[in-house]
């Protein structure tokens, strides 16, 4: 079975504005990668916290809480009760995996249409983040997005090379 190069490396988008595609890419790019350093873990290894690091399950659930919540501010609303809510529950075990990337792939689906209704000419438009209101732009939230959900992917493939071991 031929392997497909990562998702940045299959073309541009059809139809989306080449600043704002590398967003949906780091979407693709988490799915694939959780999706095959997860595969057969039991719950307990999705919530267990090798030598006291987050688990697999808390940096699913991360990525996709965390994803909602800059969409809100990308779309220049605070955030809800029920996020504020669920920012709280991300740490509480129990979902097993297959609960866990669906919620992920839920919140990347929901993203990826805001991303998608974006102009690309609004791009340096300015936004606030959270209760102090801090200063950034719509570009700047997409790459934090990105990165952010890169960042934790790769948090959660070592969780879960570590959780295999125990």
């Amino acid at each position: 079975m031929e392997t497909l190069p990562e998702p940045w490396l299959r073309g541009p988008v059809p139809g989306v504005n080449p600043l704002i595609a590398p967003i949906l890419c780091a979407f693709q790019q988490a799915r694939e990668d959780l999706a095959m350093h997860t595969s057969g873990l039991t719950t307990e290894q999705i919530w267990a916290t090798p030598h006291t690091l987050g688990s697999v399950g808390f940096h699913i659930s991360h990525i996709a809480g965390s994803t909602d919540r800059l969409i809100t501010y990308l779309q220049g609303k605070q955030l809800s009760e029920a996020q504020m809510t669920a920012l709280h529950a991300e740490h509480h075990a129990g979902a097993s995996l297959d609960e866990i990337l669906g919620a992920l792939d839920s919140s990347f689906q929901h993203a990826e249409a805001v991303v998608l209704s974006l102009n690309a000419a609004n791009l340096t438009e300015p936004r606030e983040v959270g209760r102090k209101r801090l200063p950034t732009t719509v570009i700047g939230l997409l790459t934090h997005i990105a990165e952010h959900t890169q960042r934790h992917v790769g948090q959660a493939i070592s969780a879960a090379k570590l959780a295999r071991h125990l």
